[in-house]
This record gives structure tokens, C-alpha cells and sequence, in this order.
């Protein structure tokens, strides 16, 4: 019998500390560069987290956007590059599909799908 397997989280395998670990480090490199390299999973990932801090950062007063977003970013850098320069070019046009997802390779070693992660 599987007993306490949490069988609806991506990346099950993982501790909990180490899931939220690596995605706020994803979120974070994502914001930094505006696009990323990575696997189709961990892209499916991240890409609901990415529409909901850009839309947080329109629609929230500035101050509790700041402490929300920093909630999921490491780094002052990557929470004034949202609000500063990625977050205003969405403002009021749309409220998700800020992502593409071009496929690129597959990975040496254990043949998985790379992925390019980019805004649009």
C-alpha cells in the first residue's frame, strides 16, 4: 500500500523544503534572465507561479506585491526587475500566457526534454 504518497505534486520525490527550494531558484534565475533553460517539468512548473507574481504585481498596492513576490524570489534584484521592467509591460492586457515554451534537445545522460522558458 502507497500510505501518504502525495501523488498530485510534480517532483514527489523531492522533500518539501527541497520543491519550494527549487522553485524560487527557477523564479528567481527566470526573472533575472527572462528566459531559462530547463526541463518540460520543472517549466510546467513554474509557469503557473510566473502569471500569478505578474499579476500581483499590477494589481496589488505596491507595497503588499513586494512582500507577496518576495515570498517566491530570493533576490531584491529579481523582485525590482518584476516590477520595474517585466510586470508594466503586461499591465492591463492580459491576465495569463505571459510564457512560451520552445522545446530545444534533449538532455545528454538521461535523454530528457530541454526546454527554452521565455516571456513573450
Amino acid at each position: 500500500m502507497r500510505h501518504r504518497v502525495r501523488k498530485h505534486l510534480k517532483f514527489s520525490n523531492k522533500t518539501f523544503s527541497h520543491r519550494k527550494a527549487m522553485q524560487r531558484n527557477l523564479l528567481t534565475s527566470f526573472f533575472m534572465h527572462k528566459s531559462i533553460k530547463t526541463t518540460v517539468k520543472k517549466a510546467k512548473l513554474i509557469v503557473p507561479m510566473v502569471d500569478k507574481l505578474i499579476n500581483v504585481a499590477n494589481t496589488k498596492d505596491e507595497m503588499n506585491a513586494i512582500r507577496y513576490a518576495m515570498t517566491y524570489l530570493y533576490t531584491k534584484e529579481a523582485s525590482l526587475e518584476l516590477f520595474k521592467n517585466v510586470a508594466p509591460k503586461y499591465k492591463g492586457n492580459k491576465t495569463s500566457g505571459f510564457t512560451r515554451a520552445t522545446a530545444i534537445s534533449q538532455r545528454d545522460g538521461d535523454n530528457a526534454k530541454i526546454v527554452l522558458l521565455e516571456l513573450v
